[in-house]
């Protein structure tokens, strides 16, 4: 982890002249970016593969009918359907898998008062007033909403809701264009009716992460998500 703090720094160092005491903070968006880009074609793949598993729900519904009364039979059908059109029914989640471990390596790198033995220097720098190893509740408690630190959270909140949001009327509108094929007879799918009330509002989850990591990692989150908002307003436009 210290060779990731020695990037993060040297990042903030080039910066510095630009942003100041938010150089560090402006590396973090322009590292989530790398990452970003790193993972588009993954995300290209993705959205080619939805593009797929949607043209095969017709496919797909007539072997749920035919093998109705047996699971097994049902799971294997559809995987060799999956296999005839060179579908993986896993593409969607590589571009968030991939993810991770950069996310969990800024919330450890800022979460961790020292670094091989030495003070974490990364800890100092802040975003505006808001220090980068800090939470929500902290700001909270050193000058309430409207404190400095407070503030610079408020601003993240509005840009996450605002992404959530747009990302609520995409799914709606993704819904409600590509419905899934009913079993046979107008009878739905188990536990699709549930999925489709739940899955528009999955956004706004982002909005606890942003509360409880530390503020590099809710960079990271928001910076993440409005890339993923856009992007995938152009993929599946």
């Amino acid at each position: 982890m210290s060779v990731f703090a020695d990037l993060v720094q040297r990042l903030a160092d080039l910066l510095d002249p630009l942003f100041g005491a938010s150089a560090a903070a402006a590396a973090i968006v322009l590292f989530t970016a790398f990452v970003r880009l790193l993972v588009h074609p993954l995300s290209r793949a993705a959205a080619r593969g939805q593009k797929a598993r949607t043209e095969l729900q017709p496919k797909i519904a007539e072997l749920r009918k035919k093998h109705a009364k047996n699971p097994e039979k049902l799971q294997k059908a559809v995987l060799e359907l999956h296999a005839e059109e060179k579908v993986s029914p896993l593409s969607g989640c590589l571009p968030s898998l991939c993810q991770l471990p950069a996310f969990f390596l800024l919330y450890h790198l800022f979460s961790n008062t020292t670094i091989g033995g030495q003070a974490n220097e990364l800890l100092t720098h802040q975003l505006l007033a808001a220090p980068l190893g800090g939470h929500w509740a902290d700001a909270l408690g050193d000058g309430g909403v409207f404190g400095g630190a407070g503030l610079v959270y408020a601003g993240l909140f509005v840009v996450v809701a605002c992404v959530a949001a747009f990302n609520y009327r995409r799914t709606k509108l993704m819904m409600a264009a590509n419905p899934v094929v009913p079993v046979a007879d107008g009878t739905p799918v188990p536990g699709m009716g549930a999925m489709s009330k739940v899955m528009p509002f999955m956004s706004f989850f982002t909005l606890f992460t942003v509360a409880v990591v530390p503020l590099a990692a809710a960079l990271y989150v928001v910076t993440s998500t409005t890339w993923s908002a856009v992007e995938r307003a152009v993929l599946y436009r």
